[in-house]
C-alpha cells in the first residue's frame, strides 16, 4: 500500500506544527496538504519550513478543496466551526477524518456523526495513550463504586484555553456516566457560586482552572465515606497528541465509515 497522504488543518498553529512534524517523521505517511483559515498570512508558506522539518514542497492554501483534493485523509485540531464545515467536505471524499477539536456542542456532534455516515471520523477530547486508558479506569471505577462515591473532576489548563470544561474533563466526565448507566446531560453540575445547597447525589462535578502554560491537568476524584480515590493524568510535552493523531490516522485508513474514538484505535473496546 503506497504512503498515506495527509492533509494538516491548522497547519500554521502551534499544534498543527507539531502535526506536520509528526507526520513527516512517521513512516507510512507523507504530508498531502496544508490548510488555514481564509485569508491567513501563512497561505503560500511551506508547510515543511514553517514547521521547522525543512521544505517539503506542500503550500498552506485557504481552500479545502485544494488540499483535500488527492488526500487520504485530515487532522484536525481547529475549532468547531471549521471543523464540522470541513467535516461535510471530507463526507463527500469518504476519506479518514481526525478530529481533535475541543467545545464541540451538541448541534456540532450532531453534524459530525451525520458526516460519518461516509467519512472514517476518529474524534477524541484527547488523543493521549495516557488519558484513554485512564477514562478506561474512571469507567470501571465508576461502575464498581456506588453513588455514595460523589464524583468530582478537576482540570487546570494555560491562560490562552478558550473552552471549558476541557475537552478531556467531559471525555472522563461521559466515561464516568457510562460506568453509572447514566447521561452525563443530566448529571451535570459546572458551577458552584454562592448558596448553592446541598451537592446532588449523583452528579459529576467539574471544576476549570486557567493560567501560566499548563499543557493539562486532570484529576478524578471519588470522594466516599470517610474515603477518597483520586485518577490524574499531567500532559508534560503536547507532541503526545500528535503522535495520537497519526496513529489515530494510520488506523482509520480502510475502515468503514464512522465515528470512532481512541478507545477503538488502542483497542480498549475490545475487552
Amino acid at each position: 500500500m503506497s504512503d498515506m497522504r495527509l492533509v494538516v488543518a491548522g497547519a500554521a498553529g502551534r499544534m498543527g506544527r507539531m502535526l506536520v512534524q509528526a507526520v513527516n517523521q512517521t513512516p507510512g505517511m507523507v504530508l498531502g496538504g496544508a490548510l488555514e483559515r481564509k485569508g491567513s498570512n501563512a497561505c503560500g508558506q511551506d508547510a515543511g519550513e514553517l514547521a521547522g522539518v525543512g521544505k517539503l514542497g506542500v503550500a498552506i492554501t485557504d481552500d479545502p478543496l485544494e488540499a483535500l483534493v488527492k488526500a487520504d485523509g485530515v487532522i484536525d485540531f481547529t475549532s468547531p466551526g471549521a471543523t464540522t464545515d470541513l467535516a461535510a467536505i471530507v463526507a463527500q471524499a469518504r476519506i479518514v477524518h481526525v478530529i481533535g477539536t475541543t467545545g464541540l456542542s451538541a448541534d456540532d456532534l450532531a453534524k459530525i456523526d451525520a458526516a460519518g455516515r461516509h467519512a472514517i471520523i476518529v474524534r477524541s477530547g484527547n488523543m493521549s495513550l495516557g488519558v484513554n486508558l485512564l477514562a478506561g479506569l474512571v469507567r470501571r471505577a465508576a461502575k464498581t463504586l456506588g453513588v455514595e462515591y460523589d464524583i468530582e473532576i478537576v482540570e487546570m489548563h494555560h491562560r490562552m484555553k478558550v473552552d471549558a470544561p476541557s475537552g478531556t474533563a467531559l471525555l472522563l466526565g461521559e466515561a464516568a456516566a457510562e460506568g453509572r448507566n447514566i447521561k452525563l446531560a443530566d448529571h451535570s453540575a459546572r458551577g458552584r457560586d454562592g448558596i448553592t445547597g446541598a451537592r446532588r447525589e449523583g452528579d459529576i462535578g467539574f471544576a476549570s482552572l486557567r493560567g501560566g502554560t499548563v499543557i493539562g491537568d486532570h484529576t478524578v476524584t471519588f470522594a466516599g465515606p470517610a474515603e477518597r480515590i483520586e485518577l490524574s493524568h499531567r500532559a508534560e510535552d503536547r507532541t503526545l497528541f500528535a503522535r495520537g493523531a497519526v496513529r489515530a490516522a494510520l488506523w482509520g485508513r480502510g475502515r468503514k465509515p464512522g465515528v470512532y474514538s481512541m478507545a477503538d484505535v488502542l483497542g480498549l473496546n475490545d475487552e
